[in-house]
């Protein structure tokens, strides 16, 4: 910083913190005093022991392809392995790996019963020819699993690395391979005899009796052979000069700079190793990883020279900075900045864990030879997580920000088009470009012969060539409008140009409804109003001339003060034209609309409506918004199954309250499921799972009695938001929840129910294989329901979307829950008809409209209402 600067921030100490932060010279050992671990950050706050900065002392993130006309085997159907009915048996291959350690999670069928979706002769589809992003994980053939052994040390020890620093004293017996977590030890080899023993003395000479004993025989597709084999091929990814940095590991050696705008790209890898339907597979993806080439200090140099010293300088870093992750250039791992020490410079003494006192400056020198350059910078404060305070850490880390640089992408740069655009170039992986990378990558792997001979040593080898399979293309929907029905190309899954100037399945007319704008952009209000008027006529929609407020000014007060006034019980829906999208006056309008006043409410940025050229197709889209928003429909697709609810569910962590999270539910109220039921839950503790969704789901029964006059048949929910983790949560506490609803909607109503965890968060790609060694995405309502997936689960991958640039990510699905009877097929084509009928796009989304529009409603409560929505608002899609 500059001496001005300097100056001030030592003067400005703790009024410009919050409050004195606690910590104590108890906390973790500096990097000195502990070897390097093996594993570095993880969900971007990890880090490891060893190699971390000192704590603190004391207080002060295409084209169609023709398919192959051959049907897929029979072994490569879809399987129904889901059947709530029936507990598990107790010899069901399908239960080795449920959920966590409790086989009995799901509920499943044995081998004899598994029912496949025959397309022998379907006419839905057509077989594909699919490429995945997987490698066979292949074993020798002397390999016939791991033997496990039980590890004793006479007397006790208490430290893991003495424990595995005295096994080496048996090394001639062992062998180096080994796997040790302190008290198992894993070998591909067994011991002539079932008990060792062995006395040792530890570099200071004190005397030890290691005791091992032989435990069992671990077969190959066993989880801990697997998580074995993680740990093993991960050792191998840092042999060929990759760097662990959280998750992942990337190619420093290889970066790729972007001086235009000061980031630069890390290549790498995502890997984890899983039993997949028959075999064990390495599933490995591309990914990158995106930092700024100025370190943080460069970062608050140019906030200084922007802003000065102010107090403004001191709160725009602590926002731009705080939440944020960022890389310690001297050992690659990650923190995250939890708030900024401006009382705390390099030149401060902390103590280390044997007692003496050290600088920051001269602890940095003497360890990672770094110099520091600047003596008046301030310090960053990363707060250890729960299992770092577990290990013994009591003080928070501090970071030099010289020596640190800020990973990911803010808001700011996301919202950037020049930067995303520029990035893009590096980041989106064309299918073919992926699958070379990924062939590459296994290549290299081979090719080096350390990690060749330590994997042999394992018995163990991995395929060079991505995993070939089959997989089933759905036909193109029949969309259906009022009076007409079309298709699209599906390649493109865009009906935009076949629903022009159709009308809309059904429309209210707009006859009563407030525009408010600036007295700036009265003329764009005017043409505004001429446009809606002229498109929404061909959709069947009457709008009349609205009633118009115009303001002087654009505050958030204005217009808060001037709708308040302005509803009226009669008011159908208000248009607010703003000049920007400023957070606040867009919160006050929703909070105003939605709570206070309900009434649907439309905002649109006055930048949006100012190009003559594009102005029939943006007031196209708003009068479509508009009229869902009123309650209308605008398509719809074919629904076989007659009294059905399909519901979505979705959670958002509000940003207001910190540990509050909003969920969204909606659920269909008609048989063409094209209007729906919305409400809330709220939950205090910051979790994805829900604590009042009997409260929603027996609202929901009721509005759909109310609508049909009948209670649904079949329920269908489908839960987005969840990882594999959190599987036994919703099993268990979601799941009740909904099922005991039923029994307050009427006496013995059962109705046949499914629940359908959706995950966007992965790691599968699918590729189509076109021949010649090419490859595209695959085309629209391809379905991957086999090998890939996962043996204990009733589970598909389905790509419902298309993309111009980059690599389709599909969706997985996985039914945790099912007493409906219906065969797979039926799920995958019920699945994919609803990722038509998201109302914001002409087009197929990535998951069912339901998860979208629940993802929807509590985005909008979470970023904005911070409240409940009123009731009445509860059948339209206001949120949109």
């Amino acid at each position: 910083m500059t001496g001005r600067a300097r100056g001030r921030s030592r003067g400005r100490g703790r009024a410009a913190q919050d409050g004195p932060r606690p910590g104590g010279a108890q906390g973790a050992p500096p990097a000195a005093a502990a070897p390097p671990q093996a594993s570095g950050g993880g969900g971007g706050r990890g880090r490891s022991r060893g190699g971390q900065p000192p704590p603190q002392q004391q207080a002060p993130p295409n084209a169609p392809v023709q398919a192959a006309a051959a049907a897929p085997p029979s072994d490569q159907m879809a399987k129904m392995t889901v059947r709530e009915q029936r507990p598990p048996q107790e010899g069901d291959r399908r239960q080795r790996r449920q959920l966590g350690e409790t086989p009995d999670v799901l509920r499943t069928v044995d081998d004899s019963k598994i029912k496949y979706a025959d397309r022998t002769n379907a006419k839905s589809g057509r077989a594909c020819k699919i490429a995945s992003n997987f490698f066979k994980v292949e074993t020798l053939p002397n390999f016939d699993g791991l033997h496990q052994y039980s590890v004793h040390f006479e007397p006790d020890v208490d430290s893991a690395r003495l424990k595995a620093g005295l096994l080496h004293n048996l090394d001639d017996i062992l062998g180096l391979t080994r796997c040790f977590d302190g008290n198992t030890l894993f070998l591909p080899i067994k011991l002539p005899d079932a008990v060792t023993q062995k006395s040792v003395d530890s570099k200071q000479g004190n005397p030890f009796v290691i005791k091992i004993n032989y435990t069992q025989l671990i077969p190959m597709n066993s989880p801990s052979v697997v998580q074995i084999m993680n740990i093993v091929f991960k050792k191998q990814l840092k042999t060929i000069g990759m760097q662990l940095i959280q998750r992942n590991y990337y190619h420093p050696d290889h970066k790729i700079n972007v001086p235009a705008h000061k980031l630069q790209v890390w290549p790498g890898v995502s890997t984890s190793i899983l039993q997949y339907e028959k075999d064990v597979m390495l599933c490995a993806d591309v990914s990158h990883k995106v930092l700024r080439q100025q370190s943080v200090l460069e970062f608050l140099y140019e906030m200084y020279n922007r802003e000065g010293d102010s107090p403004r300088f001191y709160d725009t870093a602590k926002k731009k900075l705080i939440g944020e992750i960022v890389l310690t250039r001297y050992n690659n791992k990650t923190y995250r900045v939890d708030d900024i020490a401006w009382d705390k410079h390099p030149t401060d003494t902390f103590e280390k864990a044997d007692g003496t006192k050290i600088t920051y400056k001269d602890y940095y020198q003497e360890h990672y030879q770094k110099a520091v350059g600047d003596d008046g910078q301030p310090l960053l404060i990363s707060n250890p997580k729960a299992k770092d305070r577990k290990a013994g850490m009591s003080g928070p880390i501090l970071l030099l920000p010289e020596f640190c640089s800020i990973t990911g992408l803010s808001d700011e740069i996301r919202q950037n088009f020049s930067i995303m655009k520029d990035l893009a170039i590096h980041t989106r992986v064309a299918p073919g470009s992926r699958i070379q990378t990924l062939e590459g990558f296994m290549n290299v792997l081979h090719s080096n012969q350390e990690s060749q001979k330590e994997l042999s040593q394992w018995n163990l080898q991995f395929d060079r060539h991505v995993l070939k399979m089959g997989g089933w293309t759905y036909n193109p929907e029949q969309m259906n409008q009022k009076n007409a029905s079309f298709s699209y190309q599906q390649h493109e899954a865009d009906w935009s140009k076949g629903s022009r100037g159709k009308e809309l399945i059904s429309t209210v007319n707009m006859s009563n409804w407030v525009l408010l704008h600036t007295q700036r952009d009265m003329q764009i209000a005017n043409d505004f109003v001429q446009t809606i008027k002229k498109v929404c006529g061909p959709m069947g929609m009457r709008v009349d001339e609205p009633r118009k407020c115009n303001l002087n000014d654009d505050s958030a007060r204005t217009y808060f003060q001037t709708l308040r006034e302005q509803i009226r019980p009669d008011t159908q829906i208000v248009v607010c034209i703003v000049p920007n999208n400023r957070k606040d006056r867009y919160d006050a309008i929703k909070k105003l609309c939605c709570v206070e006043k309900p009434v649907p409410s439309q905002c649109v940025i006055s930048k949006t409506l100012s190009k003559k050229a594009m102005l029939m197709s943006v007031c196209t889209k708003i009068g479509i918004q508009l009229n869902c928003k009123l309650g209308g429909e605008v398509w719809a697709v074919e629904i076989p199954m007659k009294k059905l609810m399909v519901v979505g569910f979705d959670v958002y962590h509000d940003s207001l309250s910190k540990g509050k999270s909003i969920g969204g539910f909606v659920a269909s109220t008609n048989k063409y499921l094209t209007r729906y039921y919305s409400r809330i839950t709220q939950q205090t503790s910051h979790q994805e799972i829900s604590d009042q969704l009997k409260i929603c789901m027996t609202g929901a029964l009721k509005k759909y009695h109310e609508v049909n006059g009948e209670l649904p048949e079949r329920i269908i929910v489908y839960r987005d938001g969840v990882g594999d983790g959190q599987l036994r949560q919703v099993f268990e506490h979601e799941l009740p929840q909904l099922q005991a609803a039923f029994k307050l909607a009427a006496a013995n109503y059962e109705p046949k129910f499914g629940m359908v965890i959706v995950k966007k968060r992965i790691s599968t790609r699918l590729f189509q294989d076109a021949g010649n060694g090419q490859y595209t995405n695959p085309l629209p309502g391809t379905v991957v329901d086999t090998v890939v997936t996962r043996p204990e689960w009733f589970d598909f991958f389905l790509v419902s979307q298309s993309v111009r640039q980059g690599t389709v990510s599909p969706t997985h699905y996985n039914i945790i829950s099912d007493s409906t009877g219906m065969k797979p097929e039926y799920y995958q084509r019920l699945t994919y008809k609803l990722c038509h009928l998201y109302y914001n796009w002409p087009g197929t989304i990535r998951v069912p409209a339901p998860c979208q529009y629940a993802h929807k409603l509590a985005f909008l409560v979470g970023q904005s209402i911070h409240a409940e929505p009123d009731v009445q608002l509860a059948d339209r899609l206001y949120y949109l």
